[in-house]
């Protein structure tokens, strides 16, 4: 890191809600291009910054500032500039020059504690000097708090995020309560704010901290799929963490729970706690499903005719349970179709788009991912988008998402189908389900046996599980798809069964292996050299590793690093670039792993737009080092990522299970090695199983393959949603 001083000679660019600035500042030799996060700075400011140079491959050299300090105008020249920027509301160009001329160097003095003299000048009356003087303390009482709040070691960013959502007496707010901070949309950490009040001397038994303690246990299991915790555990766990007495803790929740912060239901006789957000999601969720129940779409008559019509059209011939799915779409409108691979739920589908869209219904198609998507359209031939892209996601100040589409913008459609349900979380379940329309078809597609969602609720098993929804299980397979080896075993796996390791004529082979290390060689192998040459799969496009886990010699760590060495292996000419302590080189296969709607890209046409998802895969095509950005081709997509974005990328050569969810890939290969039981479980082997589309290879251990098929542990979820739809076991 390097730092630098200097005065701000202009102000190119602010984005007012992030505080992200391009300005000019003379550091005594030259002047130099700062970028970074600098809120609120103004022209004649003294600023410090620390940072270091990066080339931006338009702008050229640029300072990036990583943290500043910034230091009021001194002389009167300086002043002169600063007031005439705007940098004080009310003070112009032409009232800057006649203040600073009749108050010279002491004139921010008297903005601040003599405002009442700027009334000698002509054309300033008492009450206009009275506001100059109002705004100039509300100005630099901004600038003072971000200055504090930098000094408790928050960045530029978290001290503005801050700021923002507690407000200009934050600073008081803090001293009094430290906890304050780690209120939703700050993004501060429980522990950081806790480290804070441990240099504020706070005891540890502050009645903040148990607060924030409790608050902070509930949001994290956010992360576990819960949408809310009963209340015994809750506060168990918020007195261990916090090292408190039980009691205490419990004395908080009820005082939290009584001042509305959170949310206490009985449900089967156990009291849950919930966050109001998440209890409001499962409630509104419930109750319009309840309402398109009571008030349902018009019915499409003929459906018997229409099946018929088509059987005869195309030569098919639909199963029974796929004739009662299509019925159930057109008689009813609101169905869930589900079923394992195999089974014709893609065939069933297109029969109720062709149908619905025959009968001049308007039809719109969503999926979770933008990978999910991008499948639906390739099985489809229909479009389809990301749920986020439907509802015209959008961001406030606060850089928390909203959505464009609402119970007062809803979506222009007759009938919404859903695929994927199982990654839906309650909370983009709800707010989907908030811009539908009165009377629209809602049809949605998800295998219950699957991994759920990443986020929190059970949408899928709990409207399953509460028997309101229609629901239509295709349990048949079909005669063609008897004939692979990975429908057969996906479906054995489910029903508790050990997959068939003996028959290598097919699509899924067994490779024998005790050893990680040999393991890890021979996934390696496979990839590199044994599949490629024997099918044809490219390394980087066809085959995709599978893991349980993130950790360990075989977990996506170990393995994406032997594999980038395998696969793509240094060379000269061949550049690189570490980021967060990740090593990437050029050719490497890399994946997106979290939305990012801002991101901008290129198609190979000239066509340009914004937004990469969660999932995305891509090949590193080029590595800037002087310039700090990275070049990702996307399918028929360049993106360009500079260095903060590119931690929103990891290597792909190996992902997990859970991140492969909505993906299909041409050939998987999986090692299966004994390893923590929470990864060791039936649904996530059936999960990875189905995700290879022509070839299935499992290497390890058939001790490690049977623990996985007899653990039919479900990861336990509390939520609400089926009890609320059954109307019962919910009380005040």
């Amino acid at each position: 890191m390097l730092e630098m001083s200097g005065s701000v000679e202009e102000v190119v660019f602010r984005n007012d809600k992030n505080g992200y600035t391009i300005l000019e500042m003379n550091n005594g030799e030259e002047l130099v291009t700062v970028v970074g996060s600098l809120p609120w700075v103004s022209v004649g400011e003294v600023l410090r910054v620390v940072g270091r140079w990066t080339k931006h491959p338009t702008f050229g050299v640029q300072f990036k500032a990583e943290a500043f300090e910034r230091r009021k105008p001194e002389t009167a020249s300086a002043m002169l500039k600063y007031l005439s920027s705007g940098a004080v509301k009310g003070i112009g160009p032409s009232t800057a020059a006649k203040i600073v001329e009749a108050f010279g160097d002491n004139t921010l003095r008297v903005l601040e504690e003599e405002p009442e003299r700027l009334s000698v000048l002509k054309g300033i009356t008492k009450e206009k000097a009275r506001k100059i003087g109002e705004e100039f303390r509300q100005t630099h009482g901004v600038r003072d708090a971000m200055e504090s709040l930098c000094g408790y070691g928050l960045t530029p960013e978290e001290a503005l995020r801050v700021w923002r959502v507690i407000g200009p007496s934050c600073i008081d707010l803090i001293r009094e309560n430290p906890y304050c901070m780690c209120e939703e949309g700050t993004g501060i950490p429980f522990e950081k704010a806790d480290g804070i009040a441990a240099s504020l001397e706070r005891p540890q038994d502050d009645a903040w901290r148990v607060r924030a303690g409790v608050e902070y246990v509930l949001r994290h299991n956010l992360n576990n799929g819960h949408t809310c915790i009963p209340a015994d555990k809750l506060a168990a766990a918020a007195a261990g963490m916090l090292g408190v007495p039980l009691d205490l803790a419990q004395a908080s929740l009820e005082e939290l729970v009584g001042d509305d912060t959170l949310v206490q239901r009985e449900i089967d006789g156990r009291s849950f706690v919930f966050l109001p957000r998440l209890f409001r999601a499962e409630v509104y969720a419930a109750s319009r499903i309840l309402t398109m129940l009571r008030f349902p779409a018009q019915p499409i008559p003929g459906a018997a005719q229409s099946i018929a019509r088509i059987e005869e059209e195309t030569g098919m011939q639909y199963a029974d349970r796929q004739k009662e799915a299509i019925r159930e779409a057109l008689d009813k409108g609101l169905l869930i179709l589900t079923g394992g691979p195999g089974t014709g739920k893609t065939t069933t589908l297109n029969a109720i788009i062709r149908l619905l869209k025959a009968s001049g219904e308007k039809v719109l198609l969503g999926a979770p991912t933008g990978r999910a998507a991008k499948r639906m359209s390739e099985l489809t031939g229909e479009e389809a988008k990301t749920i986020h892209r439907l509802l015209q996601v959008e961001w406030d100040e606060n850089d928390r998402q909203s959505f464009a589409k609402n119970e007062k913008n809803l979506l222009d459609c007759d009938a919404l189908i859903l695929d994927e349900l199982s990654m839906v979380d309650v909370l983009l379940f709800d707010a989907l389900l908030r811009a539908l329309p009165l009377g629209c078809r809602l049809i949605m597609v998800g295998d219950c046996d699957q991994l759920p969602s990443v986020g929190p609720g059970n949408v899928l098993g709990d409207l399953i599980a509460s028997g309101k929804v229609p629901v239509v299980q295709l349990n048949e397979i079909f005669r063609q798809s008897m004939q692979s080896l990975i429908v057969t075993s996906a479906h054995r796996i489910v029903a508790g069964e050990m997959p068939e390791l003996r028959n290598h004529s097919s699509d899924f082979f067994f490779l024998p292996c005790g050893d990680p290390q040999e393991l890890s060689e021979l996934v390696a192998d496979l990839c590199r050299r044994r599949l490629p040459n024997s099918y044809g799969y490219s390394a980087m496009t066809d085959i995709q590793v599978l893991t349980p886990g993130r950790k360990g010699e075989l977990g996506t760590g170990e393995l994406n690093r032997r594999l980038q060495e395998a696969l793509n292996p240094p060379e000269k000419g061949k550049k690189e670039i570490t980021v967060r302590g990740v090593l990437f080189r050029e050719g490497d296969k890399v994946m997106q792993v979290k939305n990012d709607y801002h991101l901008g890209w290129t198609k190979f046409d000239g066509t340009t737009g914004e937004g990469v998802f969660n999932g995305d895969l891509g090949i590193l095509c080029e590595i800037d080092r002087k310039a700090s950005t990275l070049t990702v081709q996307m399918d028929d997509r360049l993106v360009l990522y500079e260095l903060e974005t590119a931690a929103e990328l990891e290597l792909a050569y190996a992902m997990t299970v859970h991140k492969s969810q909505g993906n299909e890939f041409p050939a998987v290969v999986m090692p299966v090695y004994p390893g923590p039981s929470q990864l060791m479980y039936r649904n996530l082997l059936y999960t990875a199983v189905t995700r290879a589309r022509e070839l299935l290879i499992l290497a390890g251990t058939r001790q490690a393959l049977a623990a996985m098929v007899e653990n039919n542990r479900r990861t336990r979820r509390y939520s609400a949603l089926c009890r609320l739809l059954l109307g019962e076991g919910v009380e005040a």
